[in-house]
């Protein structure tokens, strides 16, 4: 296990990540000598709470004060949640709880009680190479993803066999068990239109079109892939330029791996224009995940014309905003500006940045052009929206 990045909140908290990404590895690495942990994936401790959830409080009550308490995947039981709150409330032997899950959609049809800002709230993401480091290999990422049982794969077959039973792991566990969905051929399909889809402009006509299936199902589908935290919404951003500006959003999946296996293509070697797409896909889940990771505050949008002038990113922190063009090429073309020339001159953005797959820093007038590295360590330390064109990475 590599160390990762997110560091151990000092109080209560919540771990929402999909799953396989590494929360219950993590939480077990930090948190050795936690003095409960429940893990509700085992029908032991699944059946034992739910039939009586006030064995928390009386379980607890037994721990030394200051004991942590790990609850894994406690969206199959938020019952469990009004223990913790009552326990955090009462707050004399102040026990802190480590409360993963790798979904939302249950905690919010229940209604349950999310602690009331007695806990943070913390992500988990696949890893990165920013805690690989030497052992990164891009291409490896662009075509198998980053999660972490991928990344451990000794052998293409293997990294593949995995992605397959990742996914049927998901229909499974996540989705016909919770009962989310009554049609699961039905979303099947949909999965497999949408991961190639992924990283364009949403199209949910077309996309019920190709999957044959409502197109009021597939906006509901689209929330599914958002509430099980395996997709994400990329939202416009509107500058009200004198342009006409795109206003729908992207949707993007979590990882490159098992976009490329819902659509079928994990077995193949990416081609030139897939790589591009996966490579855009993959710098945005990295910058989202060290934003995350580092607690800098940004929200994310892309920009897009009419006419289909596009920068891919606007990391935007309050009235503050930097444009980041994406492109895999190892070179990087005059052509690429556009996009940030533009809204660098109608003072849309302070500062633009663009992200290759070259090996060294380029300057276009105030266009500075990074290697993907170098972007994702500025990210990492906050650089981005606060540093200087002068700056240098600091990890």
């Amino acid at each position: 296990m590599y160390p990762r990045l997110l560091s151990l909140p000092r109080q209560s908290f919540f771990l929402f990540g999909p799953r396989g990404v590494g929360k219950s590895v993590w939480l077990s690495q930090c948190l050795p000598d936690a003095g409960l942990t429940v893990d509700l994936l085992r029908s032991s401790d699944y059946l034992r709470y739910r039939r009586d959830p006030s064995l928390l409080a009386r379980e607890v009550a037994a721990l030394p004060a200051g004991a942590w308490v790990i609850i894994d995947e406690i969206q199959k039981l938020p019952e469990l949640l009004d223990e913790v709150h009552a326990l955090l409330f009462a707050g004399q032997r102040a026990h802190r709880f480590a409360m993963s899950g790798s979904s939302a959609r249950k905690l919010k049809r229940s209604g349950a009680n999310m602690l009331a800002g007695r806990a943070w709230s913390k992500r988990m993401f696949p890893l990165s190479p920013l805690e690989m480091r030497g052992d990164f290999r891009l291409e490896e990422a662009l075509r198998y993803g980053q999660l972490p049982l991928s990344v451990a794969a000794e052998t293409a077959g293997d990294k593949s066999e995995f992605l397959d039973a990742y996914v049927e792991t998901y229909l499974r566990e996540e989705i016909w068990q919770e009962a989310f969905v009554r049609n699961l051929d039905g979303f099947h399909r949909f999965l497999s239109v949408a991961a190639l889809y992924s990283g364009q402009v949403l199209n949910v006509s077309n996309i019920a079109r190709e999957a044959g299936i409502a197109r009021s199902t597939v906006l509901g589908y689209f929330g599914i892939l958002e509430d099980t935290l395996i997709g994400w919404r990329l939202l416009a951003w509107r500058k009200r330029a004198k342009v006409k500006e795109v206003a729908h959003p992207k949707f993007y999946l979590f990882d490159c791996g098992l976009q490329r296996a819902l659509a079928g293509l994990q077995r193949d070697k990416p081609s030139r224009a897939e790589r591009g797409a996966l490579f855009e896909t993959w710098v945005l889940n990295e910058l989202r995940a060290l934003n995350s990771w580092g607690a800098h505050g940004a929200r994310f949008h892309y920009w897009r014309t009419e006419s289909g002038t596009e920068v891919d990113l606007i990391w935007q922190r309050g009235a503050r905003a930097v444009g980041i063009e994406i492109k895999a090429s190892a070179e990087w073309k005059e052509s690429f500006n556009r996009g940030l020339r533009i809204l660098l001159e109608t003072g849309g953005i302070e500062r633009a940045f663009g992200v290759y797959g070259g090996e060294r820093e380029l300057r276009f007038g105030e266009i500075r052009v990074l290697p993907y590295r170098t972007a994702l360590e500025l990210a990492w330390a906050g650089r981005l929206l606060d540093g200087k064109h002068g700056d240098q990475p600091a990890v």
